[in-house]
């Protein structure tokens, strides 16, 4: 039996939503360049993050990871320090 680490991706951003219950929408910003002209700009995608505590509130900047589907949009969940 081989054991194999997962590597799981972990982002950064902040809370846009908090108004569903134990679920957080969370927007990350990434900068890109434009292969032919090389001027940068943001890209923006939002996620559905799980808060289990109900902790954080629209503006906060949370850290999360992705794990098991949790719902049929929530495949992340926050990670508390």
């Amino acid at each position: 039996m081989e054991n194999k680490k997962t590597i799981k991706r972990t982002f950064s951003g902040v809370v846009t939503s908090d108004k569903m219950d134990k679920t957080i929408v969370v927007k990350i910003d990434r900068v890109k360049v434009h292969p032919k002209y090389k001027k940068r700009y943001t890209v923006s995608k939002s996620y559905k993050v799980h808060d289990e505590k109900n902790k954080f509130k629209t503006g906060s900047k949370v850290t999360f990871t992705e794990c098991r589907p949790l719902s049929k949009d929530k495949r992340w969940r926050v990670i508390y320090n």
